[in-house]
């Protein structure tokens, strides 16, 4: 079972969570089975989704957290998204070949022209509420290319809540896990939106001891132990010395939240010529979530159920397959 573990380390200013993505994870792959991923997208999505899932938890932000690589290689975007209650979906847009051993410059920054950006959307918008997006580049301050999403992710968050963080991020074809070490704020809780960041906060940028200790040891965590090792074992073999206070699990899942309601609404954004001359072509208009793989039809009627007025639509005829 998928989980989530968030700790403190007691009497420091240091916070921690782990994820491991077991069957979460499986299932999304499962649903690609008609069209894999090859192995190094697989593995980026992976350590997306886990990322997601950490990010997701330390803000406690209602809505939907969403990580998104728009990438110049052959991953031309990449999504994880993950809802408040840690449910999550991931997908890819994949055009070319990717060779078995692709490092992420090699799918999403060729040309040294790849973004990552973070969106958080809230569940209940207020009126002219707009969501908030940030992104940050791909490369280094010197423009050299990053290798490893944890770096970027890193980054991002020294940005954006001017609080040190250390992330160590891992995934295959069965697991997709991560744990994040973070220095506590000096005031407030610091939130990927930057709105609480202070003077002090920047001020303990690189300099506290506590944090510097654990996060060289979260880092000594390989791929094959984050892997491979259970969260009471990790954690065991990290901080042994440490006094570490858990908060009970939770568990992340996987969930979609494409509906056939959304898919009418897209379709009526296309307009009735449109539509109608996709029905004429094809005999019915066919929409496939790039999510979950779910496949929604609607044939001629349904069409034009969807513009007709308000208290002159029959019932919908064609059903989801």
């Amino acid at each position: 079972m998928s989980e989530l573990h968030k700790f403190l380390f007691d009497g420091l200013p240091v916070r921690g969570m782990i994820v491991r993505l077991t069957d979460a994870w499986t299932e999304v792959l499962r649903r690609r089975e008609a069209h894999p991923w090859a192995p190094p997208v697989t593995r980026l999505l992976g350590e997306m989704a886990a990322a997601g899932a950490l990010m997701q938890s330390n803000i406690k932000f209602n809505g939907a957290l969403i990580l998104q690589i728009f990438g110049d290689g052959p991953v031309k975007v990449a999504v994880a998204e993950v809802q408040h209650d840690l449910s999550l979906r991931v997908t890819a847009k994949v055009v070319g070949d990717v060779t078995h051993d692709a490092l992420l410059s090699d799918l999403v920054n060729v040309r040294n022209q790849g973004r990552c950006a973070i969106t958080l959307d809230p569940r209940d918008k207020l009126p002219g509420q707009q969501p908030y997006q940030g992104v940050v580049p791909l490369h280094g301050d010197q423009r050299e290319k990053i290798e490893r999403l944890s770096e970027v992710l890193e980054h991002y968050m020294l940005q954006s809540e001017q609080l040190d963080t250390r992330l160590v991020l891992a995934a295959d074809e069965h697991v997709a896990a991560g744990l994040l070490i973070q220095r506590l704020p000096i005031e407030g809780e610091g939130n990927l939106a930057g709105s609480l960041v202070s003077k002090a906060n920047e001020d303990e940028i690189g300099v506290n001891e506590d944090f510097n200790r654990i996060a060289t040891l979260a880092a000594s965590l390989t791929r094959e132990e984050l892997l491979t090792l259970d969260v009471e074992t990790i954690l065991r073999r990290l901080f042994w010395e440490e006094q570490v206070l858990r908060f009970p699990a939770m568990t992340p899942k996987f969930h979609c939240t494409c509906s056939r309601e959304r898919v009418a609404g897209m379709i009526r954004g296309l307009g009735r010529e449109e539509a109608d001359s996709i029905i004429a072509e094809r005999g019915e208009i066919e929409v496939g979530c790039d999510f979950c793989g779910r496949q929604y039809h609607f044939d001629a009627v349904d069409a034009a159920q969807l513009f007709a007025p308000p208290g002159d639509q029959p019932p919908v005829t064609s059903s989801v397959q």
